[in-house]
């Protein structure tokens, strides 16, 4: 796991590279790589790339990047910047030795250039594993940019004409001095709306990520090929008119096998471990296949204590049974207070979740851990969460009846001002946003609906960025084509929470303290094989050769939550706070307003 950045200057009257730029955005990113650091800038000074390296695989200097293939003169060909992990690199790599490829190192990134050399932009179609990079072709004169299926790697860009500057977190583009910081109104809606800023969009006009599952390709005058090489829809709907049986030994086998790819590495790996399914699971797969004991750990908050929130108590139950070396540690709202600057600094863009995945990411970090499992992933593909049942019920229920958004556009005028003293506000618009999935997955997830947002931003701002998110037909657009609601409901919760949330908070608030976390359940292959199968969240649980005990199966779910409201109040952060999670979203977005 890395941070890395380049800036190429493909415009005739562009102006070369600037180093120092390049190099401050490289060190922007200096907690996303401790370990190393390395630049390279052309001998034209059209191309510059750097990285900062948090060393997983061939963690020596032959690992180190940028990574340079040569021809027979010594001249540089291809030159790349890498973050992530590809899972499959052995096999690739034995594979393009077959092809006549020599290797000078041990590491996944050299296995990504003779890939290159060798498939071209096609490449992408052979990795698994979480990505994103950056590959200079001195031949062509062009750049190639890449990013995972699930988008569990970001990467962002600027280009204001002439001039491609990239990197790992918008922060740091910002830190390089020469990006306009003009508001994107869709992000600032997109974030009150949603409780994340949604791709493509940031916080920034200027500044966008590439979608996942996708590789851009920019010549040197400029033109330019996006290809949207994997497509989560489109795979929901060969797997709807494709289900062949799959037996458990293979659903087993399937998660054995993402469970020991996510395993590989240099560096000790240890086990983000709840009381919950999915995280026991991976656990419990991952003590069976490794070779030495394994490392676990948990968070516990008093104000959880002797409650059904508590997952510490059986979460040593379970690591006691497996045999693992297991830490809790325990978080208090003065810790919460003391990290709370720190957090919002490392905090990439504004998210209101997140600030569990920091603390157990920095305890983590704390017991000398580089590289930890989580069980992300496992609601998304199984039905965890009550969404499943709760809005498809709701569209079959409610959103029949004719004209209900209009009626319901004139329930929400009349009971807003009132329900806003008992609840949350957005349940006024119950009515008016049960007429189609999309609509009900926004009243489900949302976190402020538009008719609310005129209240702290300005009324044109709002206009514009809900004009461009266009996000109730985006939402339906997410699983068009699919038939069944369970898949709809999946694919939503995947491409919009998970990928803009819970992906991304996990990769900010991991690096942070200089943690990679792993993801065994998010993994396109994997998708492929299970998705639409009928297993679920049970069926893993009893997937290990040693299954999980009765009393945490039957657990009944909670969520990994942290109590950051009760800290917030008890210290008095604000007055008048809101309900929910709504006073943490203002106290995020007025961090990021004045910075």
């Amino acid at each position: 796991m890395c941070g890395l950045t380049a800036i190429f200057s493909y415009g005739n009257s562009a102006a070369l590279v600037d180093e120092a730029e390049l190099l401050r955005i490289r060190e922007a990113m200096i907690a996303r790589g401790p370990d190393g650091a390395g630049s390279w800038v052309s001998t034209d000074q059209r191309v510059g790339l750097a990285h900062r390296r948090l060393a997983i695989i061939d963690v020596g200097i032959t690992g180190a990047q940028p990574m340079e293939l040569r021809d027979g003169a010594g001249n540089t060909r291809l030159q790349i910047v890498f973050n992530g992990e590809i899972y499959n690199f052995k096999q690739l790599r034995a594979d393009m030795i077959t092809k006549g490829s020599v290797f000078t190192t041990n590491s996944d990134t050299e296995v990504l250039l003779r890939l290159y050399d060798y498939y071209g932009i096609d490449m992408v179609e052979h990795l698994r594993g979480m990505f994103a990079f950056v590959i200079w072709d001195e031949a062509k004169k062009g750049m190639l940019l890449a990013r995972d299926p699930y988008g569990i790697k970001p990467l962002y860009y600027n280009d204001e004409g002439g001039t491609l500057r990239i990197a790992s977190q918008v922060k740091a583009l910002l830190a390089g001095g020469a990006v306009s910081t003009i508001p994107d109104p869709a992000g600032h809606v997109g974030f009150f709306t949603l409780g994340y800023v949604p791709e493509p969009h940031t916080m920034y006009e200027k500044i966008q990520s590439l979608p996942a599952g996708t590789s851009l390709w920019i010549g040197r005058g400029g033109q330019r090929s996006q290809n949207t090489y994997f497509n989560f829809r489109s795979q929901m709907t060969i797997l709807e008119s494709t289900s062949p049986n799959f037996s458990k030994e293979e659903f087993r086998e399937a998660l054995i096998e993402t469970t020991e790819l996510h395993l590989i590495s240099d560096v000790p790996v240890g086990v983000f471990l709840s009381a919950g399914l999915d995280s026991a699971s991976i656990m419990a797969l991952a003590a069976e296949i490794a070779v030495e004991q394994m490392e676990t750990m948990t968070l516990r908050f008093d104000e959880f204590a002797n409650s059904r929130l508590d997952e510490a108590p059986m979460a040593a139950d379970i690591a006691k049974l497996y045999n693992t070396r297991h830490q809790t540690r325990t978080v208090k709202g003065a810790d919460f207070i003391q990290e709370k600057d720190k957090l919002l600094r490392a905090m990439d863009q504004p998210t209101i979740d997140g600030v569990n995945t920091y603390f157990v990411a920095k305890e983590a970090a704390d017991m000398g851990l580089k590289v930890a499992l989580s069980g992300v992933g496992g609601d998304e593909l199984f039905g965890g969460y009550d969404s499943f049942r709760q809005i498809p019920s709701l569209v079959r229920n409610i959103g029949w009846i004719p004209g209900i958004g209009e009626l319901g556009t004139a329930f929400r005028v009349l009971s807003g001002p009132i329900l806003k003293h008992l609840t949350s506000p957005k349940y006024a618009s119950f009515f008016e946003y049960s007429g189609d999935y999309g609509s009900a997955y926004l009243l489900r997830r949302g976190l402020f609906l538009p008719w609310e947002l005129t209240n702290f931003l300005e009324p044109e701002f709002v206009q514009k960025g809900w004009r461009d998110l266009n996000l109730r037909q985006n939402l339906n657009m997410t699983f068009d084509g699919v038939n069944q609601p369970h898949n709809k409901i999946a694919l939503l919760e995947s491409i919009w929470y998970m990928r803009n949330q819970l992906l991304r908070d996990a990769d900010w608030a991991g690096m942070a303290h200089s943690l990679e976390i792993r993801t065994p359940l998010v993994d396109a292959t994997l998708f492929g094989k299970i998705a639409n199968r009928g297993y679920s969240k049970y069926d893993m649980a009893l997937s290990p050769k040693m299954p999980l005990p009765t009393n945490v199966i039957k657990r009944p779910k909670t969520g990994f939550g942290i109590p950051v409201r009760n800290w917030l109040l008890d210290n008095n952060v604000r007055s008048g706070f809101d309900r929910g999670e709504r006073g943490w979203a203002r106290t995020v977005y007025e961090n990021f307003s004045t910075a």
